[in-house]
């Protein structure tokens, strides 16, 4: 069961580690994906809450890591992208898990002829992974789904990982608990409390390895979820953000001050 913001434990004090979700939780979901983007302010805030927290602060989203760097930008920082394929440590190295070349490029001709039979849906290709979108032709979801799941079961090597109005196919074991868990391990994060917030299904991996450290997880907007918090919408993510930036601030103070 997940508590609205208003229950959340106080960060005051305590070493967290803060790992965002993007598309729906740190922008606002657009039809698509190219036309997404994170407001200038809310990149400040991120900046400001990673430099507080000695750089502990990563995204972990669907899209490819260069993606990931132009939403962001000016504001750098570890990344794991395509649900984790692609994760790029505090250090800027990068660890990458694909799929053979001929694997996918019969993925690109079986899944492009298919998408072209079905207006309004899009294909969006990651390297290693595929993403079949349909928000804005919905009723061509159990055609898409279809088509998935006959891709997975003519390459085992791949999973299935549904999401809002997307269904992707991305190389197995691979998702964003696994990334979280992966920079929990490491400086800067290692040693803290992880906190993560998103609002897909695609996230719920995510919460899951949250919830076993003990940390905080935060769902955005309705469903049922493994997430122990929860946020309404983008806009009291961005309020909470900079809620987080001045308890940060206010505890260096403190700190400051008794030194």
């Amino acid at each position: 069961m997940t508590r609205e913001s208003e229950g959340f434990p106080s960060l005051s004090g305590g070493l967290y580690a803060f790992f965002f979700d993007v598309d729906g939780t740190l922008a606002a979901i657009k039809p698509r994906p190219d036309e997404v983007s994170i407001p200038a302010s809310v990149r400040r805030t991120l900046q400001s809450l990673s430099a507080l927290s000695h750089g502990a602060v990563a995204l972990i989203s669907g899209r490819p890591v260069e993606q990931l760097d132009a939403l962001a930008a000016p504001f750098h920082a570890p990344l794991a992208g395509v649900h984790g394929a692609e994760r790029r440590d505090a250090t800027g190295e990068l660890h990458r898990i694909s799929l053979p070349d001929e694997v996918v490029k019969q993925l690109h001709e079986t899944l492009s002829s298919n998408i072209n039979n079905w207006p309004g849906t899009q294909l969006e290709t990651k390297g290693m992974a595929f993403a079949l979108h349909y928000r804005q032709a919905e009723h061509y979801q159990p055609q898409i789904l279809q088509l998935a799941e006959s891709m997975v079961k003519r390459f085992p090597m791949l999973a299935l990982q549904p999401g809002k109005c997307v269904v992707e196919l991305k190389p197995k074991g691979i998702d964003k608990g696994a990334a979280i868990r992966a920079f929990m391990q490491e400086a800067p994060f290692a040693g803290r409390i992880p906190l993560f917030i998103g609002d897909d299904l695609t996230d719920e991996a995510g919460f899951r390895v949250v919830n076993a450290m003990n940390g905080l997880s935060v769902k955005v907007g309705e469903g049922s979820s493994d997430a122990r918090f929860r946020l309404k919408d983008v806009d009291e993510v961005y309020s909470w953000l900079e809620q987080m930036k001045l308890q940060l601030d206010q505890d260096n103070l403190g700190k400051e001050s008794r030194l």
